[in-house]
């Protein structure tokens, strides 16, 4: 196949907004490893992405050790590792060679790959001190690394359902035209299949964004986000179009920088407890944001469809028969 430019690779595999621990470390090597991939290799991705099953239990290894010298090295291979996982989705994109099983794939692995890591990081600190809270710090990492990603793909879902079911009532009142609508937010939103030709990004928790219902700002089905604490404070929206334009997710601590803290950057600084339990508060943290910015969501959902439902009221009453108005008095 030819293989585009490098910054046509960028366009089509780079996602248009990501965690900036991807954005700055890992796309800047990743992408053009792909493109390297994709001329002079037949690697599939689902090929890569074994790899960077093999690189994780390696890491793994690694930190099982437990001394310093040994934590730097599982920090490293871990890293490689995820560059790797980057990359699957990436080459999937650029050759379309994504596949349903390929997702499930890369998603089962991510979790055995964080699993294995943290029973390896916390068992090896746990036999050099003896120290049980190490054990209970394993437990902690895979009950919040499972939390993350089961609540991002339920909000995924819901906020998936809320959409659609608003369009569906916009385009009977006749708000939007569908002879002229290609479909493309419902395409776009449909299986989040990582990799195929028109994915939308992994489902995040960030994706929950508040919204209002006031619809001549936007086409009828869109619901634009809501005015929140957030946006009111000082600096916050410089800071969100700066990161932005950067390709970088205003949420700057989620499930990425989450692993990353307690495989990369405590390892690295030799201290894994402190490290760790940042981490897992500063996930917490942003878990209870994520919350939050839903249930304005649905709010905002709610005051959308019952206005809708007044509409139509008012668009039957205008178009009802004097005999039909009289009888209604």
């Amino acid at each position: 196949m030819r293989v585009p430019s490098l910054p046509e690779v960028r366009r089509l595999t780079e996602k248009e907004r990501d965690a900036w621990w991807t954005v700055l470390l890992v796309d800047p090597v990743a992408t053009p490893l792909v493109r390297w991939t994709a001329m002079w290799t037949r690697v599939t991705p689902n090929q890569i992405t074994w790899a960077a099953l093999v690189l994780g239990i390696g890491a793994a290894a690694c930190f099982a050790q437990g001394d310093w010298q040994w934590l730097v090295a599982g920090a490293v291979v871990y890293h490689v590792s995820f560059i790797l996982d980057c990359m699957d989705g990436k080459l999937a994109r650029l050759t379309g060679k994504g596949s349903a099983f390929g997702a499930w794939l890369d998603y089962i692995f991510d979790r055995v790959r964080v699993l294995v890591c943290a029973i390896a990081l916390m068992g090896g600190q746990y036999q050099r001190t003896e120290d049980v809270t190490y054990i209970w710090l394993a437990v902690a990492v895979v009950f919040l690394d499972m939390l993350r990603y089961m609540d991002a793909l339920e909000i995924w879902k819901v906020r998936l359902n809320m959409r659609r079911r608003q369009r569906e009532r916009a385009e009977e009142l006749g708000l939007i035209d569908t002879s002229q609508d290609n479909g493309a937010d419902d395409e776009a939103d449909d299986t989040p299949v990582k990799g195929t030709a028109k994915v939308p990004a992994q489902p995040t928790a960030g994706d929950a964004s508040a919204a209002a219902a006031t619809v001549p700002a936007a086409p009828a089905h869109v619901v634009p986000p809501a005015k929140t604490f957030i946006t009111r404070l000082p600096g916050y929206v410089p800071l969100r179009d700066f990161l932005v334009s950067h390709r970088i997710r205003i949420h700057l601590f989620s499930g990425i920088e989450f692993q990353m803290t307690i495989f990369i950057v405590a390892p690295l600084l030799g201290s894994v407890f402190w490290p760790t339990v940042a981490a897992g508060a500063l996930l917490l943290a942003f878990e209870v944001l994520v919350v939050y910015r839903l249930l304005l969501a649905t709010r905002a959902f709610q005051r959308t469809m019952a206005r809708y439902d007044r509409l139509e009221a008012e668009m039957k009453s205008e178009t009802s028969t004097p005999s039909e108005q009289a009888t209604l008095v």
